[in-house]
């Protein structure tokens, strides 16, 4: 597979990510409700195009919901959360922000490479820096 084509599906990955890390948070004092995170970058590699979240319309007039993540992408429950609180909720505002920074760092990284293999292939093309 391509260097771009990885970055390229490593930062919307990483989107993806960040968007159910907001609802976490968004949801953190709503009873019952549990912490979610998606499916490892490996498994989106392996799965290629299939998605697997998001609801189907049969007719013009129903309404959309949320969009589907990337291919391959599936939202689950959170495995790793944290105690949960006594009216059932397992969303830690701390654990939820590590992750996001977490994300954060790695999105930029991300970025920072396709940015840096984008100049290789100018200079490889051009000669000029």
């Amino acid at each position: 597979m391509a260097f771009f084509q990885i970055a390229s599906q490593r930062m919307q990955w990483l989107g993806e990510r960040q968007v159910v890390i907001s609802e976490n948070i968004a949801n953190a004092d709503t009873p019952d409700y549990k912490a979610k995170d998606i499916s490892p970058f490996d498994q989106m590699l392996e799965e290629g195009g299939q998605r697997t979240r998001g609801l189907r319309t049969t007719h013009a007039s129903h309404i959309q919901g949320a969009p589907a993540p990337a291919g391959g992408v599936s939202v689950q429950g959170d495995s790793a959360a944290w105690e949960g609180s006594i009216d059932g909720n397992t969303v830690s505002l701390e654990q939820q922000t590590i992750k996001a920074a977490e994300i954060s760092e790695n999105y930029r990284l991300a970025a920072q490479l396709y940015r840096k293999g984008h100049d290789l292939l100018t200079l490889a093309v051009t000669g000029v820096r």
